[in-house]
């Protein structure tokens, strides 16, 4: 549904949503997200370009959530790495279709429900743990690298 760069994105942020407006070094990032560093490095600033985090330079320095991690939402950090598919004509290119057929309307509507789900889901859903979750119905949290049992 998404794209390896989103989820590498949903990573990072998860893990600096938990470092509480400490810098983070991308190397650091890297580990816990269990993404390379050189792919991390073309995440994070895509990341920063469009305002999710912010880079502070020098000593103690690393990266850091732009936004209140009680604002930001899963569809915030991936529409800023990429754009969720939707169909607006038809994907065969059959000009009579001059609307969609019922089949590519239903895969329209589920992306659409997708994208809201996305919205709905604060990245503060994601590192609470599901009994202090402050917002009924849901789960929390993610946890990178993955605990194993």
């Amino acid at each position: 549904m998404i794209s390896q760069t989103a989820e590498y994105a949903l990573r990072a942020v998860v893990f600096l949503a938990r470092q509480n407006d400490t810098p983070v070094t991308r190397i650091r990032i890297s580990e816990e997200a269990m993404v390379s560093p050189d792919y991390l490095t073309r995440v994070m600033q895509l990341l920063a370009d469009n305002g999710i985090v912010t880079i502070k330079r020098g000593p103690g320095g690393g990266y850091m959530l732009a936004p209140p991690k009680e604002r930001l939402t899963v569809l915030d950090v991936i529409s800023s790495v990429e754009t969720l598919p939707r169909i607006n004509q038809c994907p065969l290119g059959i000009s009579e279709h001059q609307s969609l057929c019922p089949l590519h309307a239903k895969l329209d509507e589920a992306t659409a429900l997708v994208e809201q789900a996305f919205q709905d889901t604060l990245i503060l859903d994601l590192i609470t743990p599901p009994d202090t979750l402050p917002r009924a119905g849901k789960t929390g949290p993610c946890s990178f690298p993955p605990e194993h049992t």
